[in-house]
């Protein structure tokens, strides 16, 4: 297939857009977001996934770019828990899409797409994100081993080698997975994501930021100066021995929170290399773009004959 259309599916978003597979890069005007209420109906919210993924269809039709009876690859970057071979959503006590609880997407979401000549593809977010941030990088990169995170409402992560994510190994953790390792007192996605940064302002100051990270951030005083260093203190506590083990030679990040990266980078570079750990960081300012490149690699024959055995379902 020559063009792809990946979506990225968030918590309160759904993005879409066509990708050309030899050059890997996003068509222009064919991307499309929508807002998407991930407590609302079954039906609402497969409506608002299928207006996005229409919007990218109708540019290509229009400008010819869909040959007839051609088949559509569409790819989703998935949250879960999800199944993801065989397409059946499973969330259900995590606040959101629970109403698609044992739903068949792949059967389902069909009934709202206007070209009905589609198949449909599905992977973890944080493996689509992971993929996605390996083909953006130089063609001639060393970098073969990744660890690539998103740091956001939620800690996603996922172990990558030559591409391919890793849900299983003497090296790599249960699921390929970080958000529920323990850490402290508590697990993982605790501590890196939103509502720690929340609760430590709140602690500090008294008060509770409304816009998250990003108006915390934009304060720039002694209080929040220290939370950003105890971030950076956790993440390199908690990410060191699955750095060493994997044998990493990138981390990649992602998500809202690297938008702040300028008050934790120089503090978590400075941690590594205290430890001796020699390794490169990458921040990827547009996280969804990069998922859906990632989702789009699906179609990649090769790719797809190496993964398709081995898709995580949880």
């Amino acid at each position: 297939m020559a063009i792809i259309i990946g979506v990225d599916i968030g918590g309160s978003h759904v993005s879409s857009a066509a990708v050309d597979s030899e050059s890997f890069k996003i068509m222009p005007k064919t991307y499309f977001c929508c807002a998407v209420d991930c407590m609302a109906a079954k039906e609402t919210i497969l409506q608002k996934w299928a207006e996005a993924i229409n919007q990218t269809i109708e540019v290509l039709e229009k400008n010819q770019l869909i040959l007839e009876n051609e088949t559509i690859g569409i790819s989703f970057s998935m949250p879960g828990p999800f199944q993801y071979e065989s397409g059946v959503a499973m969330f259900k006590g995590n606040n959101k899409f629970e109403s698609l609880f044992n739903v068949s997407v792949s059967d389902e979401l069909l009934k709202y797409i206007k070209n009905k000549n589609v198949s449909f593809r599905f992977l973890n977010d944080a493996s689509c994100f992971g993929v996605g941030s390996t083909l953006k990088q130089m063609t001639d990169s060393e970098h073969e081993k990744v660890i690539a995170i998103t740091l956001g409402t939620g800690f996603g992560a996922t172990f990558l080698n030559d591409k391919l994510p890793l849900t299983q190994g003497l090296n790599v953790p249960n699921n390929g997975c970080l958000w529920d390792k323990p850490f402290e007192d508590d697990i993982a996605d605790n501590y890196f994501s939103t509502r720690w940064f929340l609760k430590e302002y709140e602690n500090a100051s008294g008060i509770t930021a409304k816009d998250g990270v990003k108006e915390i951030a934009a304060l720039e005083n002694h209080s929040t100066a220290k939370i950003f260093d105890s971030f950076a203190d956790n993440l390199t506590e908690f990410l060191s021995p699955y750095i060493i083990n994997f044998d990493a030679d990138l981390l990649v990040i992602g998500g809202n929170i690297a938008k702040s990266y300028k008050l934790f980078l120089s503090k978590l570079e400075e941690n590594f290399k205290s430890r001796d750990i020699d390794l490169a960081i990458s921040i990827i300012d547009e996280t969804e773009e990069t998922s859906i490149l990632g989702s789009s690699y699906l179609y990649n024959d090769v790719f797809w004959e190496r993964i398709k055995d081995e898709l995580p379902n949880f």
